[in-house]
This record gives C-alpha cells, structure tokens and sequence, in this order.
C-alpha cells in the first residue's frame, strides 16, 4: 500500500510539473512581456484631465514601478507650474486692462478741451 501512495504522489507531482513547465506545444502559461508604461500622457498637446483619469501605472511586487511614477509625476508637475504661470500672466493682464479702464478718459474735461481744473470755464 506504501509502494502505491508513493508511486501515485510522483505521478501526481510530475503530472503538475508538466503542466507548470509547459511540456510540449501547450501553452500553460505563455511567456509575458513585463508590463511597462507606454507613454501615458501626451506629447504634443497639454495634458487634459481625462488623460489623467485614463492613467494606469503598472503594478510590480511591490507596488508600482518607480521610474514610471516619478515620470509621470514630474509631466504633471511641469504642466501645473506652466499653467500656474500663464494664470498669473493673465491676472496680471487683466488687472492692467482693468486698471486702464477705470482711470480711462478724465471725467473732468468738457468736450472744449479745456477743463475746470484749469480755471478756466469749459464750453
């Protein structure tokens, strides 16, 4: 009965180490590339908030891959401080716009062109 049990466990262990193994022309388990990430965010146009949402970073071991997340961090840090700065290019611009308008024309002048700041009447 031992003679069995222990024929019964080799044919058992090599019959999975076949199957692991891949003998002969059965995939098993097909040899897989690593999973890397293929340019996640876009080159040639800023970086929109769906392409943020349609990012998805690869999982190794233990964790994510960091060279791939620092990469992506780093696109995401430069696309934030160059709008940050086109922002405040702009506020500024329309500051001065405003700033403009409100000290416009002088609300003083007659339509002579002399004013009653000068002390002469206007027309």
């Amino acid at each position: 009965m031992f003679l069995f049990l222990l024929i019964a466990m080799v044919v058992v262990v090599g019959a999975v180490t076949l199957a692991v193994v891949g003998g002969g022309d059965s995939a098993a388990l097909p040899e897989v590339a690593p999973e890397r990430l293929v340019d996640p965010l876009p080159e040639n146009r800023p970086v929109g908030r769906a392409d943020v949402e349609a990012l998805r970073l690869p999982v190794t071991v233990r964790g994510y891959r960091m060279a791939d997340v620092d990469d992506a961090l780093g696109r995401l840090g430069a696309e934030l401080a160059e709008r940050d700065a086109r922002i405040a290019e702009l506020e500024s611009a329309l500051a001065g716009a405003r700033a403009t308008a409100v000290a416009g024309p002088d609300l003083f002048t007659k339509p002579g062109g002399l004013t009653e700041r000068d002390g002469e009447p206007g027309r």
